[in-house]
């Protein structure tokens, strides 16, 4: 049975309707041919020319990712002056469609968030910041499997969200005693104020500001990873919905991405 690039587009918007995506963002299809014949896709955070070289060498004419590859109209595309115009002039050589899914699965009902929150064991998770979909919304907030410092609470999420590095406030200052944890994949300090109103006694997300940091050092425990390690489960979620809904389609997760920042 021939599937298209729009029926592969078609099972993520169920799960995760471009309705739900922010104002400012560009979820959907950024190129490429929706209504051609699919012959499996590469999921990936970021498009890139390594990773549109990944798909062409494995026969895969979608890529799907979390990010969009086109924030902004594009007046140019001229090869060898930035990344964006590099991965579309590539692309379209290639003959592969671009199909990215932002905000829309980070807002969706077991989203980005919620995934985070299910990796770490949380229990009665809900979205922090309910949206008009029934548990719809921005972040997670769960009870932690049980009671931890905010040293153990810190290694802890080091291990689940395999990352060598996080950025914590200090714990001196923090609550001793952490039973309930709210967080947002990708740059979610903005819901800081929030966590704090829902009992949250810590807080994980990606992108805190110093200034972050410090006006909210003595009301909850700040602990911030990396951009792409907290939203690196998109991957799982994309693989998941596509095989679910097709069970012999050829859905690959990229071996080419890794985290563009590296840590010394």
């Amino acid at each position: 049975m021939t599937i298209t690039n729009a029926q592969i587009a078609g099972a993520i918007e169920q799960y995760a309707p471009l309705s739900l995506q922010e104002p400012w963002d560009n979820s959907g299809w950024q190129l490429g041919n929706p209504f051609a014949a699919c012959t499996g896709a590469l999921i990936c955070v970021d498009a890139s020319c390594g990773v549109v070289d990944e798909a062409v060498k494995k026969g895969l004419n979608l890529i799907i990712t979390h990010h969009p590859l086109i924030f902004h109209p594009l007046k140019q595309i001229l090869t060898g002056t930035n990344r964006v115009s590099d991965t579309v002039a590539k692309a379209i050589s290639a003959g592969i469609s671009i199909y990215s899914c932002h905000t829309a699965i980070d807002n969706a009902p077991n989203g980005v968030s919620w995934q985070i929150a299910s990796d770490l064991g949380l229990c009665n998770i809900r979205p922090l910041a309910p949206g008009h979909v029934a548990n719809s919304g921005t972040g997670a907030i769960g009870r932690l499997p049980e009671p931890m410092s905010p040293q153990q609470l810190a290694r802890y999420i080091k291990t689940a969200m395999h990352t060598d590095t996080v950025r914590c406030s200090t714990p001196e200052t923090a609550p001793q005693k952490i039973t309930t944890l709210a967080l947002c994949g990708g740059a979610g300090a903005e819901f800081v104020p929030p966590a704090i109103a829902a009992g949250a006694q810590a807080y994980l997300t990606s992108d805190t500001k110093h200034n972050q940091f410090t006006d909210h050092a003595n009301q909850i425990f700040l602990i911030d990873i990396a951009h792409y390690e907290s939203e690196n489960c998109t991957k799982r979620i994309f693989y998941h919905i596509l095989t679910q809904k097709f069970p012999n389609f050829a859905a690959q997760i990229s071996e080419s991405e890794t985290n563009p920042i590296v840590y010394l």
